[in-house]
């Protein structure tokens, strides 16, 4: 393989890998809206591995604007989820 086709599979790579996560944290944002149970905890593991996955040297700018703007709005959903109920099983 060429060192343009190495660089731009890479980059091909790290966009899927980028998407997979901002469609990771959408999903749990809906499944926390509709009320399920744990998607608040689900929700912070999900943004909380795009931080750690999309790290400062490896995000563009556009990932890194997207997180600024988005995880906000997650800690406000996940502060306003109604408290788990325990149902006693295990």
């Amino acid at each position: 393989m060429t060192m343009q086709k190495c660089a731009t599979s890479s980059g091909t790579a790290h966009r899927n890998h980028s998407e997979y996560l901002k469609d990771e944290v959408y999903r749990q944002m809906f499944r926390l809206e509709a009320h399920r149970p744990g998607a608040d905890r689900d929700l912070a593991v999900a943004l909380l591995r795009a931080w750690i996955d999309l790290s400062p040297v490896s995000m563009g700018s556009s990932e890194r604007q997207w997180l600024e703007k988005i995880s906000p709005i997650c800690l406000v959903m996940i502060e306003a989820a109604p408290p788990a109920v325990d149902t006693g099983r295990q």
